[in-house]
């Protein structure tokens, strides 16, 4: 029995192209998008959305077992960050000593479109970094966080741990 299988979805065509069969394909990364573009406005209308490097560690230290998913967000250039690039590993690395799904995306303005750019201060709002957490594990199940676990469950098992996905425009 596959993965497929035992979640109802139609599996993946293989490939001879060893490059191709390791990446998303197309219509999964927009599906991965559009899912995790979903969560992020109903966790935000929910209160379940932290945002910034330093919060998300902060709360990460505090209170692990409430965070349900990650999502790293860098421009290109913040890509020579190496004080950002640092954070994210050791980000990356609690994430997967506890479990938690991580994502990648590379448009931190789509994102901020999404969760908005400041903060009701007027402040500036820390995009880098942002978790969603789920403080009663019974108490929430939104379908986007499962295809998203799904996603990122799939993408480990060829090996991309903390994949990319693209937001819809």
């Amino acid at each position: 029995m596959t993965l497929e299988d035992t979640h109802g979805q139609e599996p993946m065509p293989e490939t001879s192209d060893s490059t191709s069969s390791s990446a998303p394909s197309g219509s999964r990364m927009q599906s991965a998008g559009k899912a995790l573009h979903e969560l992020l406005v109903s966790s935000q209308r929910r209160g379940c959305l932290t945002a910034g490097v330093y919060e998300s560690a902060k709360l990460m230290n505090v209170d692990p077992d409430t965070v349900a998913f990650c999502l790293l967000a860098a421009d290109e250039e913040d890509e020579g960050d190496i004080a950002l690039q640092i954070h994210f590993t050791l980000i990356q690395a609690f994430c997967c000593e506890n479990d938690i799904d991580i994502v990648r995306v590379s448009d931190i303005q789509k994102l901020a479109s999404i969760v908005g750019a400041s903060e009701e201060a007027g402040e500036p709002r820390d995009l880098h970094c942002i978790l969603i957490t789920n403080p009663n594990e019974d108490a929430w199940k939104d379908p986007a966080l499962e295809k998203l676990n799904l996603f990122c469950e799939e993408s480990r098992n060829v090996n991309d741990w903390v994949p990319n996905i693209t937001l819809p425009e």
